[in-house]
């Protein structure tokens, strides 16, 4: 990762990498979109997407080539929070960490603002 920033959405190096791999391995698209939506047993969770089509009026980020795309309303949920890919044998996948999570639930699907 370069450089943290409290006020933008980080990307640790794993993270890009694994989002460009996927990119890669589906054979097309634009980029992947994060959001956050209402659901889940403390009240919110993240969601992943991909991306066919530049989305104009969503904030953008392009890191090591690959893009992310994020919604205004998402993007204030996760502003300052690191975006990381985490491989510890069955469990691999993407950690959120969220300065913003006031909790998280026990399964660490959802959160609490």
């Amino acid at each position: 990762m370069d450089t943290f920033n409290s006020s933008d959405l980080n990307f640790s190096d794993s993270a890009i990498e694994h989002f460009s791999k996927v990119l890669i391995d589906r054979g097309a698209g634009e980029g992947v979109k994060l959001g956050v939506k209402e659901a889940g047993c403390s009240g919110y969770e993240y969601t992943f997407d991909f991306v066919d089509e530049v989305i104009d009026d969503f904030i953008s980020f392009e890191k090591k080539g690959c893009k992310i795309f994020v919604d205004a309303k998402s993007f204030n949920f996760l502003k300052g929070s690191l975006v990381d890919y985490q491989d510890d044998g069955l469990n691999k996948g993407i950690k959120i960490i969220n300065p913003n999570a006031k909790a998280v639930c026990g399964c660490g699907e959802s959160f609490t603002l």
